[in-house]
C-alpha cells in the first residue's frame, strides 16, 4: 500500500485491515506510516510501517522485500502514492513534469514490476491502482498530472490483459474531489470558493471521503471480484459518469 500515511491512503489501509488483511503501510514519511499502523492495531488489525520512495527502484524493491519477509507474499498491491500542484501548463517546466511522472506513473510501474511475477506464480493477485478522474476527463491546471493518471489507466488495462490467465486482476479506482489534507490545505490557503464550487457541482452535494474510495478498493481486492479486470471505476458522487 503506497502512500498509506495519510488521506486516501490511510483510509484504504484501515479498510483493508478491517477486511482481515495484514497491511504494509508504505510511505515516504515513516512517522506517518507508523501513525496509520497504530490506528490499524488499535482497531484490532495487523500492520507494518515501511519507508518507501516510489521514485527510487531500489527503495521500491527493498519495501517489497521487507513486506514479504515480515508479512508474507504480496497478494494485493494498491498503488496510491501521488503528488500534484495546480499550475497552468505553460507555467510548468521539465523539472515539474519529471516529478509528476516519477511519482504518479513510474512509481506505479516500479511497485507493480516488483510484485507481479510472484502473483503470477501463485496464480492469484489483485492490483488496484489509484487513478483520478483528471486522467479520464481532463482537469484544468492539472495537465501533466492528468496525463500521468491517464497513463496509469492505460497501463492497468494492459496488465489486466497480460495476466488474466494467471489469476491476476488489475483495476483502477478514480477518486473525484475528496476531502484530504491536500484539499484542506488548499482551502486554508484561500481556496474556499473552489471547495464550495466542487460541492455544488457534485450531484450528491458533498465531497468524497477517503472511506468512499476505500470501499471500492476493498471490493476490487476481494475474491468475489475475481472476474472483474481492466476496469476503471470513478468514485465521484456522480461528478463524472462513464
Amino acid at each position: 500500500m503506497s502512500g498509506g500515511g495519510g488521506g486516501i491512503g490511510r483510509g484504504i489501509s484501515l479498510a483493508l485491515a478491517a477486511d482481515g488483511r495484514a497491511v504494509a503501510v508504505a510511505d515516504l514519511r515513516p512517522e506517518a506510516a507508523a501513525e496509520t499502523v497504530t490506528a490499524i492495531e488499535e482497531a484490532g488489525g495487523r500492520g507494518l510501517a515501511v519507508q518507501l520512495d516510489v521514485t527510487d527502484s531500489a527503495s521500491a524493491n527493498a519495501a517489497v522485500e521487507e513486506t514479504t519477509s515480515k508479512l508474507g507474499p504480496v497478494d494485493v498491491l494498491v498503488n496510491n502514492a501521488g503528488w500534484d500542484e495546480l499550475v497552468p501548463f505553460l507555467e510548468t517546466d521539465e523539472e515539474f513534469w519529471d516529478r509528476v511522472i516519477e511519482i504518479n506513473f513510474k512509481g506505479c510501474l516500479r511497485l507493480t514490476s516488483a510484485v507481479l511475477g510472484g502473483m503470477a506464480e501463485r496464480n492469484w493477485g489483485r492490483v488496484v491502482n489509484i487513478g483520478s478522474d483528471a486522467g479520464r476527463v481532463g482537469s484544468s491546471l492539472e495537465s501533466v498530472y492528468a496525463g500521468a493518471k491517464g497513463a496509469v489507466i492505460a497501463f492497468t488495462k494492459t496488465i489486466a490483459r497480460e495476466f488474466a490467465a494467471e489469476g491476476v486482476t488489475a483495476n483502477v479506482v478514480c477518486p473525484g474531489p475528496t476531502r484530504t489534507p491536500l484539499l484542506e490545505g488548499m482551502a486554508a490557503a484561500g481556496g474556499e470558493k473552489l471547495v464550495g464550487a466542487l460541492e455544488r457541482a457534485i450531484p450528491m452535494r458533498r465531497l468524497g471521503e477517503p472511506e468512499d474510495v476505500a470501499s471500492a478498493v476493498v471490493f476490487l481486492a476481494s475474491e468475489p471480484a475475481g472476474f472483474i479486470t481492466g476496469q476503471t471505476l470513478s468514485v465521484s458522487g456522480g461528478l463524472t459518469m462513464a
